[in-house]
């Protein structure tokens, strides 16, 4: 009788782009005919670690962004005090985590700080099991790479070619969103979708996010997008109640709070504003809705810019004239409505390489049932 392979993926409850890959990830290795669950890597953690980590991240970003940049250079280097207290949180989950791996065939990780934990214990020997770290920031970081783990996964050839200056292989395997980002959407979804959020037909609409706390310079961004003359500007302020109690009433301004019709809106958009590289960020380059950086968040968000900048990407748009500028160069062409080349495919496939470490091959007869 076929035994399933058990495939323990370990995020973090920290904004929503961990998470949404790792479900993602069990999706298609259920798919496969794995069986695969999730844990939350930050729920090992003593409480201190636990509520610095969930609780002040978002605050730090908002009201100390100098000190939070400051903190994301430091953790650069090993010696640095930001880097020590890391490092106990890293080494307070390795028990649990061992705990957790107990008869399961591997273990994935989209959240960096989970990634040392297991590339510490796949160095020393202490977890048997093959150990891979899922990035899903289009910057590569130390803290996403680690020499014990045994694969390192990106989205896009750029990031793993950011990452090699760590001294570990990354490759690419395209994006973990759901498939409903890639598939075509009816005709009719556009002018729906612009009708009910009370949008004009003919304008250009740009979809801004700043990830499910609705963090960063959000108010500015939309002071930039009315610099235009006639586009409107769509916020998803995620779960920030009073972000979007702030933009209430503003002309050519529609406020969103925690919608799951992404694909939709993306389709009622002629461009995406985003300011920290995050998931949304991804399924927007996978549904082909062009993307732009602007006043990105201090830390990842910075060094996520970067990085889709340089590999064109998402243009990072500098000034609130060149952002309204950007808007018509960048959301007046025809739409694509899928990418120019795959994201992935069945050899070339997160979960196919997930697979693969647990032992099971791709020509498994369970993976044809599995579909």
């Amino acid at each position: 009788m076929f035994s399933r392979p058990r495939v323990l993926v370990l995020s973090a409850s920290i904004g929503q782009g961990h998470d949404g890959a790792a479900r993602e990830l069990v999706r298609r290795l259920d798919r496969r005919g794995l069986a695969a669950h999730v844990v939350d890597w930050t729920d090992l953690l003593p409480t201190w670690g636990r509520r610095a980590l969930r609780d002040l991240y978002a605050p730090s970003v908002h009201y100390t962004p100098a000190l939070f940049d400051r903190i994301f250079t430091d953790l650069e280097h090993p010696g640095r005090p930001a880097s020590l207290v890391t490092q106990r949180l890293i080494r307070a989950a390795e028990r649990p985590v061992l705990a957790l791996a107990t008869g399961v065939d591997a273990v994935v990780t989209t959240y960096p700080l989970a990634g040392q934990t297991l590339g510490r214990l796949r160095a020393d020997g202490r977890l048997g099991v093959p150990a891979l770290a899922f990035l899903t920031d289009p910057a590569a970081h130390r803290l996403w790479c680690h020499p014990g783990l045994d694969d390192h996964l990106t989205v896009t050839d750029a990031t793993a070619a950011d990452g090699a200056r760590y001294g570990v292989a990354l490759r690419s395997v395209g994006a973990l969103c759901a498939p409903r980002f890639s598939r075509p959407l009816p005709g009719r979804t556009r002018p729906r979708v612009r009708r009910e959020l009370g949008l004009p037909d003919d304008v250009p609409v740009a979809l801004l996010v700043s990830g499910s706390l609705g963090m960063g310079d959000v108010e500015e961004a939309v002071d930039a997008l009315g610099r235009h003359p006639h586009a409107w500007a769509v916020v998803a302020c995620g779960r920030n109640s009073a972000l979007r109690t702030r933009l209430a009433g503003r002309d050519r301004v529609v406020t969103l709070g925690w919608r799951d019709d992404m694909p939709e809106l993306m389709a009622a958009a002629d461009v995406l504003v985003h300011n920290a590289g995050g998931l949304s960020c991804t399924e927007a380059l996978v549904a082909g809705l062009p993307t732009l950086t602007y006043r990105p968040i201090p830390g990842h968000g910075r060094a996520n810019a970067a990085v889709l900048d340089a590999a064109g990407l998402a243009p990072w748009v500098r000034g609130p004239d060149e952002l309204a500028a950007a808007v018509d160069r960048h959301g007046a062409g025809p739409r694509r409505r899928r990418p120019s080349r795959p994201w992935w495919t069945e050899e070339r496939d997160a979960s196919a390489v997930v697979a693969r470490h647990a032992g099971l091959p791709l020509d498994e007869p369970a993976l044809a049932a599995a579909g």
